[in-house]
């Protein structure tokens, strides 16, 4: 693994495969200010590059991908300094949701507050059977917010709802089950699990796969007719790749 900053660990493959460990933010990866730059830096620094066809965002260790925010910086916040806190913490999440190539999360553990927040950023949540999760802001006096937005689209406005205003812990079959997560592993197969996934995305275009992931992002923000609108060019700028040529004929000659 080599460092790209003190909090951001790297792996890669031949296959264009990259994992991101977050690194050195004690042993339930803690969002305090120093790991929130030091992880979205990391973050636009892997965006700049072209050959990266999937991202795999883990913690350090099994007990967590993100146990939440730092609650000893929290307490000391002022109105000023809570909006410049919680404005730190809205830009990471939004550095991973514009990632241009898709995102995986790997889900140990506990997942909590601005961690699920961050996790709900990405584009797929691969957790292990133990895992729990949790939003639990309003017991220590604050909202959830920020990323919590995105909530009530994965998982519908009743069940969002329940977990920012009740702060109740989820298990992992009930997560899969309200669609907060993608994939449930069985002991032990956390990390065979998402090289499913992987290799999924791989048997993809990776210059489709970004078009698509772009298209998605700007589908949650539009009213449907201008959704519909807006992807025919993209898919008509499809064709200026080799992709739709290529892929399209060795699937023509597959089936003959």
């Amino acid at each position: 693994m080599t460092m790209l900053n003190s909090y951001c660990g790297v792996d890669r493959d031949s296959r264009g495969v990259v994992r991101l460990t977050i690194s050195n933010a004690g042993s339930l990866n803690i969002l305090n200010t120093p790991v929130i730059n030091g992880l979205r830096e990391g973050l636009e620094t892997l965006a700049k590059e072209r050959d990266i066809r999937v991202l795999v965002v883990a913690g350090q260790g099994d007990k967590s991908l993100i146990g939440g925010a730092d609650i000893k910086e929290m307490a000391k916040l002022d109105q000023p300094s809570a909006e410049k806190f919680i404005s730190s913490l809205r830009d990471l999440c939004e550095a991973v949701r514009a990632f241009p190539a898709p995102v995986i999360a790997r889900m140990p553990g506990w997942c909590l507050g601005g961690g699920l927040e961050f996790a709900a950023a990405c584009d797929f949540r691969v957790a292990a059977q133990d895992a729990k999760f949790a939003m639990p802001e309003v017991r220590v006096g604050i909202p959830s917010v920020i990323h919590a937005a995105l909530l009530p689209r994965l998982i519908g406005w009743g069940r969002a709802r329940w977990l920012v205003m009740t702060a109740a812990t989820i298990d992992a079959p009930t997560a899969l089950n309200w669609g907060l997560i993608d994939v449930v592993a069985s002991e032990g197969q956390l990390d065979a699990e998402i090289e499913k996934v992987v290799e999924m995305l791989l048997e993809c275009g990776p210059e489709a796969l970004r078009s698509q992931k772009a298209l998605l992002k700007q589908w949650e923000e539009l009213p449907l007719t201008e959704s519909v609108n807006l992807s025919v060019s993209v898919f008509g700028r499809s064709f200026l790749t080799d992709e739709p040529t290529r892929l399209m004929q060795a699937f023509v000659n597959r089936k003959r």
